[in-house]
C-alpha cells in the first residue's frame, strides 16, 4: 500500500469522524432545543387524547349495552316496566354519540400511524358538523334525569337497574355517572385544543384548522351552557308547581 493511499484512507476516516461528531452535535442540540421540548409535549397531549378517546367510548358502549339495550328489551316485554318513550327520554340518542365518536376514535387511531407528524385539524373539521347529535344529547340531559328520577321511585325498575348496575362491567359506577360523561366532552376537547395551540408553532400547517375547531367549541359549549342554564330554570320552576300542587 503506498503512501498516498494511505494518506487519503487516514483523511477519509478523519472527515467522517467530524462529520458524524458535529451531526451528533447537531441533533444532541436539538434534543435540547425549545422547539424539540415542545413537539415531545405536543406528543404526549395527543397521546393523551387518544386515550381518554378510547376510554369515553368504553363508557358509551357500556351506556349502550349494559343499560340502553336491556330496558329496550324490557320495553318490549308483555309487561313492560318502562315505556319505549321513556326509555327514549332517558338515553336520548345516546347510540348515535357512541357511533360519532367510534368513528373519531378510529380517525385519531388513522392518524398515529402517521407519527411523529402528528396533525389533527383535519379530524376535527370532520367531527365539527356532526356535533348537533352531540348537542341535542347534552341540551335534553337534565330531562334524562329527570324522568330517570321519576321510574327510580318505581320498585320493579329499581329492582332491574341495581341488577344492571351490579354488572363487572358498570365496575359500581351508577347510571348517572354514565349518562352525564357526554356532557364533559366538548370542554375537554376545548382544553385539549388549547394545550395543543400552546404546543403548536405559528406556522405550523395545523395551526389554523386547529385554531378555528377551538372557537367553533367554545361557540358550542357557549349556547349549551346558556340552554343548560334555562333548562335547569324550568324544571326548577316545574319541581316547584308540582309541589304547590
Amino acid at each position: 500500500m503506498t503512501f498516498d493511499r494511505i494518506y487519503c484512507e487516514v483523511q477519509s476516516f478523519f472527515r467522517g469522524w467530524l462529520c458524524r461528531r458535529r451531526w451528533k452535535q447537531i441533533v444532541e442540540e436539538y434534543i435540547r432545543s425549545d422547539h424539540a421540548e415542545s413537539m415531545r409535549r405536543r406528543n404526549s397531549i395527543v397521546f393523551g387524547l387518544v386515550e381518554c378517546e378510547d376510554e369515553y367510548v368504553q363508557q358509551l358502549s357500556i351506556l349502550v349495552t349494559c343499560y340502553l339495550r336491556p330496558f329496550r328489551m324490557a320495553a318490549s316485554s308483555k309487561k313492560p316496566i318502562v315505556s319505549h318513550e321513556d326509555v327514549n327520554s332517558i338515553f336520548l340518542n345516546a347510540e348515535a354519540v357512541l357511533f360519532l365518536h367510534q368513528v373519531f376514535v378510529q380517525g385519531l387511531r388513522n392518524k398515529m400511524e402517521n407519527w411523529p407528524t402528528l396533525q389533527l385539524g383535519d379530524l376535527f373539521d370532520l367531527l365539527l358538523p356532526m356535533l348537533g347529535i352531540y348537542q341535542e344529547y347534552v341540551r335534553n340531559h337534565h330531562y334524562s334525569l329527570q324522568v330517570l328520577a321519576e321510574y327510580k321511585q318505581r320498585p320493579e325498575f329499581t329492582h332491574m337497574l341495581k341488577r344492571l348496575e351490579e354488572k363487572p362491567l358498570c365496575e359500581g359506577r351508577s347510571i348517572e355517572s354514565f349518562l352525564t360523561y357526554p356532557m364533559h366532552q366538548i370542554p375537554r376537547y376545548i382544553i385539549t385544543l388549547h394545550e395543543l395551540l400552546a404546543h403548536t408553532p405559528y406556522d405550523h400547517v395545523d395551526r389554523k384548522k386547529l385554531e378555528f375547531a377551538t372557537s367553533k367549541l367554545e361557540q358550542i359549549s357557549h349556547i349549551l351552557n346558556i340552554r343548560d342554564e334555562i333548562e335547569l330554570y324550568n324544571l326548577k320552576i316545574l319541581s316547584a308547581h308540582d309541589t304547590d300542587t
